[in-house]
């Protein structure tokens, strides 16, 4: 080894040693006598110091380093003077005295410096992506992310869980996101799949016999991106057989708790909460609300079409809804200014505009609280339980527009009235999603989730009369108004399955085309079974309290899905392309 010690772990225990540590030139510091210098490497941080009676011509290559140059150092170690001591660093109590300096690598002068309090912005971050990986605060994030992906593995094994790989090349069975597709040498004119999940493999898994298994595995789709979202992720994949939707939970809730007392130190308390789809549709407009903090929804209803006011009586009347929120101890904070640019924020959701009321000792302030009278003033405060300086927000529109509306600014109004402490962690479960979805665009039945899950027992009358009623026995997990986890019950009949592609119109011969290695699968002795996917990277970022997932990524990709280190995606060769038996048609520029 070329280090004897790492930069973070020297203390006053280890005074009068001597010892060799490498690493990268933080930072540098020349008083005149002394030379000071930073030594980084993952690990942490430590000073060494050259001193002239150790030689005028190290001293000389002391005061040559710049930052980032690699270096190996030997020499002993003393504690620093009392005032001297640095408590912000774990070695601040002790410095190395330099006897030998041995320069492995000089470095370039760098873009940005990983250490400095200004970052670059994050495009030319990841261009030199090796150098923002230096960054503590990214080296925290990967370390954080093996410790969190060591006690996931450790906490299935405990439960008789079987990590086992799954196929990164397979059939395409599209549905829902855009695949990846990679041509195929061989077999001319065919393509591979980069999978979207290992659904159709852990499946298999379970027809096979292997009752408990769990996979920390990469997925890809090719779709729109945003900050929380990457074109090739990782996902925590788990399938368990002979069981209920109850064990899933039960089991998942176990990995909460846990994961929260290995990585955070903190006892979480199970079973989670729970919440029907509906309810939360219904109380927060979302499926996926931020429970850290209250502010639900609430809907004028009778109000509104009794009112004066003609925006909420004719969306009434056309069958829409008028529905709002309550911000306590917002009428002071929201200016008529503030008002309008929560206006234009909620008409990016579809919603025509935004009413306010700001509530006072007497009644409502606002510039339609004139057509509504005393008692209708006093049941819209009592219907939101608001009291004398809240402000209440309304949208009238479908409910579909209220929803998305009324949940985007009750996060937004969360985050800039401090309604909650940003480190807490909260978890709960969303059940009873509909198996279906009314497409209106293509006038046809769609699957909310995806065509495997099992209807619950008791709505599957409601195929042949009113598909929209039917519930899947499918879960998600929402953390902090995030979908951290997605799973449900699988079809295990062949039968039942069929009826779901039909309703989908998937018809029997289609169905063998694309799914027939999983009909033939079911026919065989197929368990019940239920699982589950939690998305690693997605739990990283929340559990580290951040909001960019790139963040906690080794080597992520933009927001257009390019890598900017590699410059991938790339044109390759006419050559390679001949052997692919393909041509390429793309548009000129």
């Amino acid at each position: 080894m070329l280090r004897t010690h790492t930069c973070g772990e020297l203390r006053l225990e280890h005074q009068a040693q001597v010892v060799t540590l490498c690493g990268w030139v933080n930072s540098a510091r020349d008083h005149g006598g002394l030379v000071f210098i930073d030594v980084r490497d993952r690990y942490g941080l430590t000073q060494v110091v050259f001193d002239p009676d150790n030689g005028a011509e190290m001293l000389t290559v002391a005061r040559s380093l710049r930052n980032e140059d690699v270096i190996q150092i030997t020499g002993k170690i003393v504690p620093r003077g009392e005032k001297l001591v640095n408590p912000k660093l774990l070695t601040g109590q002790i410095e190395l005295v330099v006897a030998e300096l041995t320069i492995l690598n000089k470095s370039k002068t760098p873009p940005f410096l990983p250490g400095s309090t200004e970052i670059a912005n994050e495009e030319f971050r990841l261009k030199h992506r090796f150098l923002d990986l230096r960054r503590p605060q990214l080296q925290e994030a990967i370390i954080f992310r093996h410790k969190l992906s060591k006690a996931v593995r450790d906490y299935f094994d405990q439960k008789g869980f079987l990590d086992i790989e799954t196929p990164m090349l397979g059939r395409s069975t599209p549905e829902g996101a855009r695949d990846y597709l990679v041509p195929s040498r061989v077999h001319e004119g065919c393509f591979y799949a980069l999978p979207q999940s290992p659904q159709i493999y852990k499946q298999m898994l379970m027809v096979a016999g292997f009752d408990r298994y769990m996979q920390i595995a990469r997925c890809f789709r090719d779709e729109d991106l945003r900050a929380d979202r990457q074109p090739e992720f990782t996902q925590i994949d788990v399938e368990m057989a002979f069981v209920t939707m109850e064990d899933i939970l039960t089991m998942i809730d176990g990995l909460v708790a846990y994961v929260m007392k290995e990585v955070r130190g903190v006892d979480h308390p199970i079973p989670l909460p729970r919440m029907s789809y509906r309810e939360a549709a219904e109380k927060y407009g979302s499926d996926k609300p931020d429970l850290r903090f209250g502010v639900e929804l609430h809907c004028l209803g009778t109000i509104a079409t009794r009112c004066g006011f003609s925006v909420f009586q004719n969306t009434m009347q056309s069958g829409g809804r008028v529905r709002g929120i309550c911000v306590p101890g917002g009428a002071a904070k929201y200016s008529r200014k503030l008002i309008d640019e929560l206006t234009e924020f909620v008409k990016t959701y579809g919603a025509q505009g935004l009413a306010f009321f700001r509530v006072t000792e007497t009644g409502l302030d606002s510039p339609i609280a004139k057509f509504f009278v005393a008692e209708d003033q006093q049941a819209i405060i009592a219907e939101f339980g608001a009291k004398a300086g809240d402000i209440i927000f309304c949208v009238a529109d479908k409910y579909k527009v209220t929803s998305a509306a009324l949940a985007a600014l009750r996060n937004r109004i969360g985050k800039e009235m401090q309604l909650y402490d940003p480190r807490t962690m909260h978890f709960s479960w969303l059940l009873d999603f509909p198996l279906f979805n009314w497409n209106e665009e293509d006038k046809r039945w769609d699957a909310e989730h995806h065509p495997f899950c099992d209807p619950v027992p008791e709505d599957v009358p409601f195929f042949d009369t009113d598909p929209g009623q039917i519930r899947a026995q499918s879960y998600d997990m929402v953390i902090n108004g995030y979908e951290a986890a997605s799973g449900s019950v699988r079809i295990h009949d062949s039968v039942v399955q069929q009826k779901v592609f039909d309703l989908l119109g998937i018809k029997a011969e289609e169905a063998e085309e694309r799914f027939g290695f999983l009909l033939d699968a079911l026919r065989y002795g197929a368990p019940p079974h239920a699982g589950v996917a939690l998305g690693l990277d997605r739990w990283v970022m929340l559990l580290l309290g951040n909001d960019n997932i790139r963040d906690v990524i080794a080597f992520p990709k933009t927001q257009k899905a390019a890598d900017m280190l590699t410059g991938a995606p790339s044109t390759v060769d006419d050559r390679q392309l001949r052997d692919l038996h393909l041509k390429i048609n793309a548009p000129k520029p």
